[in-house]
């Protein structure tokens, strides 16, 4: 009899693809999937019955801010909890690696943290601190233009010239030939503001080669939405890239009701070039204090403040009313700080949610001392109250959003889906009871409903809490294959 590490019985498995579930037995050993089958024979270390609960692909959180998170704190409890076994990093143009300070990290750098947690001046730095961590989920990653462009211009208030230009792309493609998955962009900040399409373009160049993505927090996801989306749809079209634009909303409550137009730029665009989204389960976003964003229609929540530390948590409007002054006189005096804006429509967001081209990504900020629920909740929320409960989308299609789509678009080899040969990164959950328990008011709640959790082969996470074995690892790009 043929021997495994971990043999689970009586599975429902959803294979990542979006196909309705099989009830199957699932073996491991090592850190691979061995067999597959309706009722295999095997002599396992680990024989687990699931009863007739779930086995899906482990998710795949595509948009995160985990870059410093992976290391300082490996146990990944936020992701790991909530059934997310391999993060990407690097999002929205800030990246922890290639960096080198000359001060303080620039807006938005610092939500990742202090200047002391950027220790990565070389791409080769960073895995290695990877490597020595073993975080518990795995890690992959990419370039962020904001990082680039701090590292070789001394002020990021200008278009970079012909030299940045060529010094950043040297760096971008030393990354790439390390095993990143590809440039990402934040425009929609002060600190990248100003960069030109020309200057995105140009970094945009090595990725066609490396086949690689560019994923953007575009210029503007306000009024001006429809212009960012073209400008990031030319990005890609020019450079011969897939485009993937981050936590796609209508921000701004002038913009709620948008979002079947939004979508359809989308679509017009997916006709002629390889182009999708991500989005998280939750009308309000979180990221730095931006004086841009402070609207007294808006409820604001202020998540830290660098001089008015003992502030975390009140509403703007609050403290506003407490200093007797405006919302936004009072935002510039808790500068730097951090917020979370409920700035966005539910219906526009379900919208966006339920598109075919939408992946899952929690925007998440570890960081943050009262985070956005999202850091603890997004994939549980969306198959629990979304799929099960609200039926936006059938619970097959729910977990393809979060595993076999990201992989496929992101080149992860052998990720994704279940299949024989594959990396056993694995998530078993009860549908029935799967929820996120993470709220505004109390953020730092793990979800409901995981039973089990393996990240290449180890098991990581049960009811009981960690395990304290970590199996994470390195996510180097593979081969993308690219589907709309």
């Amino acid at each position: 009899m043929p021997r495994c590490d971990t043999l689970i019985r009586n599975a429902r498995v959803l294979d990542g693809t979006g196909a309705a579930f099989e009830l199957l037995d699932v073996a491991i050993r090592n850190d691979r999937i061995c067999e597959i089958g309706a009722s295999i024979d095997y002599d396992a270390r680990e024989p687990i019955d699931a009863d007739g609960l779930v086995l899906a692909p482990g998710f795949i959180d595509v948009h995160t801010h985990d870059d410093t998170a992976v290391i300082r704190t490996p146990a990944m409890l936020p992701k790991i909890s909530q059934g997310v076994t391999t993060v990407i990093v690097g999002n929205c143009g800030i990246s922890a690696t290639p960096v080198t300070l000359r001060g303080e990290p620039p807006d938005p750098m610092n939500l990742l943290g202090g200047a002391e947690d950027f220790r990565y001046p070389t791409f080769a730095t960073y895995l290695d601190a990877i490597r020595d961590a073993q975080p518990a989920v795995n890690v992959g990653v990419l370039i962020g233009h904001t990082a680039l462009r701090n590292n070789h211009m001394d002020s990021l208030d200008r278009v970079a010239t012909e030299a940045e230009i060529e010094a950043m792309r040297e760096q971008l493609q030393e990354a790439l030939d390390g095993g990143a998955l590809g440039l990402s962009s934040g425009l929609a900040y002060l600190s990248a503001y100003a960069a030109s399409t020309e200057e995105v373009l140009a970094l945009a160049k090595p990725l066609e080669g490396a086949g690689a993505v560019y994923t953007t927090h575009m210029r503007t996801e306000t009024d001006g939405i429809l212009d960012a989306m073209r400008e990031a749809f030319e990005v890609g079209r020019l450079s011969h890239v897939p485009v993937i634009v981050s936590h796609l909303k209508c921000a701004g409550i002038a913009n709620w009701g948008r979002g079947a137009e939004v979508l359809h730029a989308l679509e017009a665009a997916r006709t002629s070039q390889p182009a999708g989204c991500d989005c998280y389960p939750y009308a309000a976003g979180s990221s730095t204090l931006d004086l841009r964003q402070v609207d007294e229609r808006v409820h604001i929540t202020i998540t830290w403040s660098t001089p008015h530390p003992e502030v975390a948590g009140q509403s703007l409007a609050q403290i506003a009313d407490h200093w007797q002054t405006s919302q936004l006189k009072a935002a510039q005096q808790l500068q730097p700080a951090g917020a979370i804006y409920h700035s966005i429509s539910e219906d526009d967001m379900r919208q966006i949610l339920c598109h075919s081209a939408t992946m899952i990504g929690s925007d998440g900020l570890p960081n943050d001392p009262r985070p956005h629920p999202r850091l603890w909740g997004t994939f549980p929320r969306v198959l629990g109250r979304y799929s099960r409960d609200e039926g936006l989308f059938s619970l097959p299609e729910a977990v393809h959003k979060m595993t076999g789509l990201p992989a496929q678009r992101f080149g992860l080899s052998k990720r994704g889906l279940i299949r024989k040969d594959y990396h056993a990164d694995l998530v078993l959950f009860d549908p029935e009871t799967i929820i996120d328990t993470a709220t505004f008011s109390d953020p730092i709640r793990p979800a409901q409903g995981i039973a089990a959790v393996w990240v290449n082969g180890v098991l990581t996470y049960t009811t009981d809490g960690a395990t304290g074995v970590r199996g994470g690892c390195f996510l180097p790009r593979g081969e993308s294959s690219w589907i709309q």
